[in-house]
Order: C-alpha cells, then structure tokens, then sequence
C-alpha cells in the first residue's frame, strides 16, 4: 500500500521494470522489441511512431489517433513548405537578374506613389521587401527616406495614438493571416459514427427493426430496434459533444502559444504589445533570439546576425547591414542587436504567406498516450476472445434446441420455427457478442489522456504555465530533478545597486554624486549611457522617468540616473562605432564609441573578476589614473568576494582609449574586427541586489519532499550562488558547501566523461557556469536515469532545453528561441510555478491509472458475468442497450469524472513515478480485482439463485425472470457509481476527500443516478426492464454502498513493491 520511500536515484537503479541504472534514450527506445514501450516521444521517429499505431487493435481510428501527429500530413506540410522556400528563391532570383538589366541599362521601374494619407503604398512596400530590393531603397531615399513615407520618426518611432493606429491598419493591413477554421461539432459527430461496433450495432438495430415491425406491428415491433438504436446515438452525440469541448481547449491554448509579446518604440517610449498588434512604420529593437515580428528595414544594426532557416531552409547565418537591410518575418536574431522598421505585415509577408498555406498539426504523441494504446489493445484482444466465445456459445445453444426463453420453452425447433424467428433471435444473438465488444475494448482509455491533459493545460495557464508540447505534462511527473536559473526563477528579477566600490572607496550610498571626482563620473555615465541595450524615457519636465531593458541593465541605468546621468544628452553627444553584445560565454559585453573631439573610447561591462582580470589601472578618489599593482587586485578581488557573500551580483564597469586610426573604416571590416579588451581601467565595481522570491524556500523543500531535487546552475559568482542557495533552502548548511555539491561550471567541464557522470550526481550549485555547461550537467543527469527538467531564458540555453525531458522557458525575461526550444513557458518565471507543473504532472499519471482501475473493474465484472451466464444457462443477464448505457458511464463520463480531479498535496508526499514502471500497479491490481470479484459474486449468485434470494417464486416465471434481471442490471450500475468515489483514491482510506472541490464529479455521479432511475422506473420498455418496488431499489444500494468498506478493508491488504508483471517476466525468462 505504501510507495517506495527510498531515493529517486537509488530507485531507479533497483527499478527492474526501469531495466536497471540505464538512462532511457531515444536509441534504447528504438532497439526496444515492444510497439508501446516508448518512454519518451521527445525526439521518437516518425517510423517509430507509425509502428505502434500499426501494432494498436482499433475499432475508430478517426477518434483514437485525433490528438497524436497526423503522419501523413506532417509530410505534406513539410513538401508544401518546400515547394514555397523554392517559389520565394526562385522569385529572388528572376528579381536579381532583372535588377542587374536594368542597372545596365540604367533604368529602374518604380510605381507611381500612391493616393492617401502616407507616400509610399502597400503593393510597393511588399515589393521592395520580398524581392530585397535595395535598388528601389535608395530610390526612395534609403531608409531615412522610407520613414519619411511612412510617417516614422527613427529614434522615437510611430505616433501610437488611436487614430495613427487606425490609418496603418486601413493602409497596409493587420499583422495576422488567415487560420484554417477547426473542426465542427457535425465533424466530431461524423467521427464517432466511424467506430465499427457502433456501425455493426445500427445495422443490427436495423434489421431487428424491419423484423419486429413486420412480426408484432409497428405499435410493439419497434422497441427492441429503436432502444439500440436510440442508445447507439445516444453514445455518438455524448462523445462528440465531450471530443468537441476537448477540441475548443487545445485551440484556445494554442492560440495563447502564437501570441507573441515583443517591445516596440512608439512616441519616444518603449512599450510592450502583441504580436499581432504591431502596424507598418513601427519601430522594433532586436535582440539575441528574438523572433523577427513582420519583413522590415534596418535602421541600424550591432554586429547582426539573423537565422533565416525557417524561411530559406538553410541553417546559414546571414549578417545583415547597410548593404543587405531587409529582414524577414519569422527569422531568429542569432547575434548582435540592432532596431528595425516595419514595411509589411500580416499576409503581405513571407511568413504570413506560408503559415496561411499551411495548416499547423498540434497533434503529437505522448508516452501515456503510446502505453494506453497498448493496454487498450490487450483488454480489446481479450475482449473480443470473449465476444466470439460468446456468440459461438449463445448460437450452438440456440440452433441445437438447449436455448429456453421465459416460460421455458425451446426457443429454436428445427422445421418448426419460422426462418424471421430465427433470424431476429440470431441478430439479438449477434448483437449481444458485439456489444460486449464494445464495452471490452475501451476506446476511450487513450482518450482519457488528452482529456485529462486539455483540463490540466487549461487550469496550469491559470498557475502560470503554458504547455508547449502536451507530453511535457506528464513526463513533469515523472522529473526526479529541476535545474533551475537563479536569476529572475529562484529570485524576484527586482534588481537594485545597493553598494558600489567607485575609485577605490567603497560607498554604501551610490547614488552619491559628491564622492566621485569630474573625470571618473564622466567617464563613468558614459559607459553606463554607451554600453547598453536598455533605454531611459524622461518625460515633459523630466518628472517621470522609466527604464526599459534587461532587469541588470535597468539597475545600472536607474543608477546613472540616480547620479543625475542625462542619457539622451550623452547618447546624442557622441557616436557609437561598434557593439559587442552581452555574450553568456564570454560574460560581457562591451561599446566602441567616437567622441566629438574625434577620441575613441572602449567601454566594457561585465561578470566583475573577469572585468578586473584585464584591467591594468583603476582611477582614485581624486580622479588620478593609477596602475593596478597586486595589493590593489587583492582590494577589489576581496571586495567582490565580500558583496557576493551577501548574494549580490557583481559588475564591474570599465574602459580604454583607443587610437581613433585603428577603427575599421568600412562596414565589412567592422564586422570581423574583435573588440579590444585588455590594458582596461577599472571605473566601478557595483553590488546589484536581487531579493530571493518570497515562498521559493517552501517550493524548494516541497520538491525535496517528493524526492525531486533542485539544483541551481547561474552564470553568477560562486559566492553569489552559495548566498542565494542558502536563502532558497537548496544548500541546508556549510557542510553541503563544497565540492563537489558546490562547483565552478569550468572545473565541472574540465572532467571526464565518466566523472562527469559521477559527480553530476552530486552538484546542487553550479556557479560560473556557461549554457554549455547547463547542456553538460543534463546530458549527465540523464545518462545516470534521471528525468531532468531544465529552466532557461537565452538563446544560447536553447540546447539544455531541447536536450532536457523537460525544457521550461521564462516568460518574461525568455527569448523567442528558447521559448522555441521548450515543451512548457513558466509565464511569471516564478520557480513555485515550476513546482505547480510538477503537480500537475503526478496528477495526469494519478488521474489516468483511477480511471483504468474504474474502466478495468467494469471490464472484467462484465465479462464475466456475461460469459458465465451465456456457457451455463444460454442467457445473458446484460442486454445490448444496458451493456450500452454501461459503456457511456464507464467511458465517456467516468473519464470525464476521473481525469479531471485536481491534484492534491498527497501527490508531492511520494516519490516520482519511473517512466517504465507498470500503469496498472499492484495496489490497482488488488483494488480492482476485490470490487470485481465482489461484484461478480454477487451479481453471479443473484442470477443462479436470484428467484428464491428475492422470494420471486410466487410470481410467474416471464415476470420474476425480468425481476431478477432488472435488479442485476441496477445493481451493477450502482456498483459502478458507488465504485467510482473508490477510484478517486486508490491507496487512501479517506474516499471522500476534497470531493467538493471537483463539481464535474459531483455533477456526473448525480447525472448518472437521476438516468439511471429513469431508465428503470420509465423506460423499461427499451431496455427489457421492470419497475422496482422500495425494497429492491434498497437492496440494489446495499449491494453498491457494501463496495465502500469492502475498499477500506482492502487497502489493509498489503502488497509487494515489486511490480506484479515483473514475476510473469522472470518466469518467462527463466
């Protein structure tokens, strides 16, 4: 009854069902011999994927595959997309050979200018950008020109207002293409008529309804094939409706993934808006891993380096400046920043083009999914092995004279029985045998996983987490680690200068201008107004001012802000010649800016000790330059240590002088050229402060409690990272606090392969650490079987993410790549939130196994009674409408009841569950196996012995018969609804727990009872029942409410931790 309290880790090491200590591939699935065993679909082969479909026995493959990848239309999209890349080059191409015609000829064709409120229209700007003509550019006046057109200012970008808005979007249209409609409810209804059992079962209805109007008339002919019928349709309109709803989900959420928030410039402001709200004219800055919004122009550009690939196809980096502007929507900026303006959106870009031929399949696979399918096709084999034994059975004993109806009499007399008697008694037969197939194979059991998954994604956007890869879901609960970011995840994203060591003097007081000397705050606001890629906003009078950038460029600028910095005098003052981006693997960034005297001067910011490693001055408290000896690296080094032991982040801000003849003079040398970096002088080094989140110490121990552990990887100082891991509970006391629990990323990526592996075990604090060092650890977590789940914000933590089980992108500091990379986007970036998802995840696995527990004692309960029944009396107690109406409680509104309860705290007291451990474990086992022998027994001995039990020997046999029957039926049905609160908690005594928390359960149990009584007391009619007297009713619920001690009594049952199966593979293998 109890889970295994033993370690994640040593437990799957001892996982025989996990096949030992070896981590789960994407190669050791392929080499696996069984069709379902796929323990990720991460990265699993489309071959891969076709085989197990191949392998599932399936009645509706319509309704069965709906949520999982359309194979043959993911090939056709990639042709289509093809076929388009190849009518865009070919386009380019015809445009270049034309272009160099005219050149010679000296001619240039140009559409006359438009009529309207700008000078420029949408059929010449679409032109220009598909066909990058810079011809035509220049023509207009180069970008400057453009802008003039468009009514743009470069620097302070559009208007904004309501009425410029408008003229745009009149002018050139909206930034949105036109999305193929989902499907219909009537497309739903017409898939669940595909199930063949249902189709077998209406021409039965059919034939029985010509045969029973042409016997008994229509007034009482009807009734035997207008009740299958009417419960056959009853079935499909409860499944459309139920697979719809599921549908209208999946598309709101995807939606919710399309739209992209970006920053645009608009009145001299930076602010943030949709995607879908950005107009041509618009001025967008571009960052690393960016997503290029519409086609545009460069208006300027930083050593940029933009990813075509999603558009040409080619993985080439494509650097793009004056003499190649133009960029294309859909495109990842892969280095450098720079900004843009709009020319054309929506429909008239590439992009809009090739989405709008397109239509997206969201449907993918998911492990859950892949095993259900296996677990349906087994109960389905078996099922139908009874169906057939059945209809052999029940047609031997009809057509040899030992079938009897009510009075007794032999049903089938050869040469005496009309040939329509025996053919309707056939099809009732048949009819019978195909029911029971219909209950056995559950089609709905792989359903249920989307079903329980399209709840859980919609509540998680509630809790802050958009699902990206619907699989993600699940394999959350089976994560055994999280390696989490510590900025913005672990801490609030809040930062703040707090203390500052500015020519040599330490200053608890930043912000105090008096302690600097003229020359070091000079240079010093101009490193700090240069050398970013924030902005500052002041405001008519200089009253509000705002600060947009990076969370560690905002602190910095509010700083100079606060030091009385003016940063739109100093940007305007001086040129910027070159820029090298903030880089994560060199952990700096740095500007080359041209004074007005003609200076050159290099500014660089960055991770402090490294900053300090290349400076050879520093500036003193009366503004003398000062060579740096070894006493005062010592200082400074003692100083970072000192303010990165009280969790503060460390930046070191400097410079140099350069030779202004040095600076390449032409674009193309720009790019190449590497930014000096060494003989610097030290102008400040600054203490950011970062408060922990409040209530990330409480997640931290939640998920130490549910045997998941949390480890920090930050690029942050050493130091730094052991303050904060102390603060977040990650590091208990000093003793964790060495290696190799706390190590450098360059001392983790140094070891071997092999040590690699040993100590990745270990490491609960990695500082220092570069995005591949982040992609190292993962790939050694995962070779030792964990499942790892990993955070992560740049472009450069897309690999971790993607290599990862389970990659998490921030949503508000994450860029478009690594939200591209990940399967879940946490869209407050807070790590509690990390720790909701991991709830979520143990509850789609724990909701998935109550249902199967409930579909399976339902199963096996039916089978039985009804093959017993059919071998030793030659009738079946369950008839075809009631097996029916059993079947809808059982599929669609159990699923609906069971997977949609909300997880409880009981979830994260238990350790996570393997990816290869048993669905079906031995506590279901012993659960469903006691409540269907109960059932069986009894309702078993209730058809034997059921006219003596219930004193029914007074009545006339066709009555007492039908008596007995209808009881049965009852019975079973409250069983099964008694049974259902069992399923809620399979191995806690306390069925009734939280139950007020799932109204949908509430709302189905009560459903199901109040049709049930109508069923019996109104419309026996059609299901070959009879109205039950108080006493019956009684003894119906008594049999249905003794499942609830029996489940008590049960649960005192202990049961071994090794999985059942695992006996039958041993004795198979030995």
């Amino acid at each position: 009854m109890n889970f295994s309290k033993s370690s994640p880790h040593h437990r799957l090491n001892n996982d025989l069902e996990a096949g030992g200590s070896q981590p789960s591939t994407a190669e050791d699935d392929e080499s696996s011999s069984g069709p379902f065993d796929i323990t990720s679909t991460k990265n699993a082969s489309i071959e891969r994927l076709r085989r197990w479909r191949q392998a599932a026995l399936v009645l509706n493959a319509s309704r069965r595959f709906r949520y999982t990848l359309d194979l043959k239309r993911e090939e056709e999209r990639k042709q289509r997309i093809g076929t388009i890349r190849a009518h865009v080059q070919a386009i380019r191409a015809a445009y270049l050979f034309k272009d160099a015609g005219n050149r010679e000829n000296g001619t240039l064709e140009l559409r006359p200018p438009p009529s309207g409120d700008f000078g420029i229209g949408q059929e010449q700007l679409t032109s220009m950008s598909r066909e990058h003509n810079v011809s035509a550019l220049e023509i207009y006046g180069g970008v400057k020109g453009l802008s003039n057109l468009l009514k743009t200012n470069l620097e302070k970008g559009i208007q904004g207002d309501d009425t410029d808005l408008v003229k745009r979007r009149n002018a050139f249209g909206s930034n949105v293409y036109p999305r193929k409609k989902g499907r219909t409810f009537w497309m739903f209804l017409w898939e669940a008529w595909q199930d063949l059992t249902l189709i077998i079962l209406m021409v039965a209805a059919v034939a029985s309804l010509a045969l029973g109007i042409k016997t008994e008339g229509i007034k009482e002919g009807w009734y035997d094939g207008g009740s299958i019928a009417f419960a056959v349709i009853l079935v499909i309109v409860v499944t459309a409706v139920s697979d719809y709803r599921q549908s209208l989900q999946f598309q709101n959420l995807n939606e919710e993934k399309q739209n992209i928030h970006m920053e645009v410039i608009r009145g001299g402001r930076r602010i943030e808006i949709s995607i879908y709200d950005v107009v041509v004219g618009d001025v967008v800055p571009l960052n690393i891993g960016d997503q290029v919004p519409t086609d545009g122009v460069l208006i300027s550009a930083h050593s940029l380096a933009v990813d075509e690939s999603s558009m040409t196809g080619e993985s080439k980096i494509v650097h793009k400046g004056s003499k190649d502007p133009f960029l294309m929507s859909g495109c990842k900026i892969a280095d450098g920043s720079g900004t843009m303006m709009v020319t054309s959106v929506g429909i008239n870009t590439e992009w809009g083009l090739l989405m709008a031929s397109i239509s997206e399949d969201t449907g993918e696979e998911t492990p859950l999914q892949v095993r259900l399918n296996g677990v349906a096709t087994f109960i389905g084999i078996v099922g139908l092995s009874v169906a057939l034994v059945v209809l052999v059975v029940l047609l031997g004993r009809y057509f040899t004279g030992h079938s009897k109806d009510a009075d007794g009499r032999v049903q089938f007399q050869k040469g005496i029985t009309k040939v329509s008697d025996a053919v309707d008694d056939a099809i009732k037969i048949v009819t019978v045998a195909v029911t029971i197939v219909v209950v056995a194979v559950p089609e709905g059991l792989p359903l249920a996983v989307t079903l329980t998954l399209a709840y859980s994604m919609r509540k998680m956007m509630a809790d802050k987490a958009l699902v990206r890869r619907l699989s993600a879901c699940e394999t959350m609960g089976s994560a055994t680690t999280i390696c989490s970011d510590k900025t913005g995840t672990l801490t609030l994203n809040q930062m703040a200068v707090v203390e500052a060591y500015v020519g040599e003097k330490k200053t608890d007081h930043p912000e105090n201008k008096s302690e600097l000397s003229p020359v070091l705050y000079s240079l010093l606001i101009e490193g700090i107004a240069q050398n970013t890629n924030g902005g500052v906003y002041a405001s008519e009078g200089g009253v509000n001012v705002e600060v947009s950038g990076s969370p560690t460029e905002k602190a910095i600028l509010s700083w100079g802000v606060k030091l009385g910095m003016n940063f739109e005098a100093i940007r305007s003052e001086s040129s910027v010649l070159y820029v090298f981006p903030f880089n994560s693997e060199k952990k700096r960034g740095g500007a080359a800016v041209r004074l007005p005297d003609g200076q050159v001067h290099i500014h660089w910011k960055g991770a402090a000790e490294i900053i300090l490693e290349a400076c050879t001055q520093y500036i003193d408290a009366a503004g003398q330059f000062v060579a740096m000896n070894e006493d005062k690296m010592i200082f400074f080094k003692k100083a970072i240590e000192d303010m990165a032991a009280t969790s503060l982040r460390c930046v070191a801000i400097a410079y140099r002088s350069y030779e202004s003849e040095k600076v390449p003079s032409n674009e193309e040398e720009l790019v190449e050229w590497t930014l000096p970096a060494d003989d610097l002088v030290l102008l400040a080094i600054v203490g950011i402060k970062d408060p922990c989140r409040p209530g990330v110490k409480d997640a931290v121990r939640l998920c130490q409690n549910a045997g998941v552990k949390v480890r920090m990887v930050t690029g942050d100082n050493l130091q730094t990272a052991k303050a904060i891991a102390f603060e977040c509970g990650i590091l208990d006391s000093n003793a964790d606090a060495a290696e190799p629990n706390l190590i450098e990323g360059k001392t983790f990526r140094a070891l071997p392969d092999k040590e690699r592996e040993k100590v990745a075990d270990q490491i609960s604090v990695m500082g220092r650490s570069s995005p591949n060092d982040k992609l190292l650890l993962v790939q050694a977590l995962r070779k030792s079987g964990h499942v790892v789940a990993v955070t992560g914000d740049g472009t450069n933590d897309a690999p971790a993410l993607h290599e990862a089980d389970i990659g998490l992108a921030m949503g508000i500091s994450g860029t478009e790549v690594a939200k591209e990379s990940s399967d879940i986007i946490i869209l407050d970036d807070n790590f509690a939130s990390v720790v909701k998802v991991v709830r979520w995840g143990r509850s789609v696995y724990a909701n998935i196994q109550k249902f199967i527990q409930f579909q399976l004692t339902v199963n096996v309960a039916a089978l039985i009674i009804n093959v017993v029944s059919a071998v030793s009396s030659g009738q079946v107690p369950l008839n075809a409408v009631q097996l029916l109406w059993v079947n809808l409680i059982m599929d669609t509104l159990g699923a609906l009841a069971l997977a949609t309860e909300p997880p409880t705290d009981h979830l994260m007291h238990r350790n996570p569950v393997g990816r290869r451990e048993p669905l079906i474990t031995n506590i279901m086992w012993r659960n469903l196996l006691i409540q269907a022998l109960y059932q069986v027994s009894v309702l078993l001995v209730l058809n034997f012995r059921g006219r003596t039990l219930l004193h029914l020997e007074g009545d006339s046999k066709v009555h007492a018969e039908k008596v007995k029957n209808t009881l049965i039926f009852n019975a079973f049905v409250l069983c099964q609804v008694f049974n259902e609160f069992n399923a809620r908690k399979p191995d806690e005594f306390n069925v009734f727990k939280g139950i007020t928390k799932n109204k949908l359960f509430i709302g189905i149990v009560g459903i199901t009872v109040v049709l049930q009584v109508l069923i019996i007391e109104f419309l026996g009619k059609f299901t070959k029942t009879v109205k039950l007297n108080w006493s019956m009713w009684l003894i119906s619920i008594i049999i249905g409410v003794l499942s609830w001690p029996l489940a008590a009594i049960g649960k005192l049952i202990p049961v071994p931790e090794t999985p059942l199966i695992s006996f039958f593979r041993r004795r198979r293998n030995s």
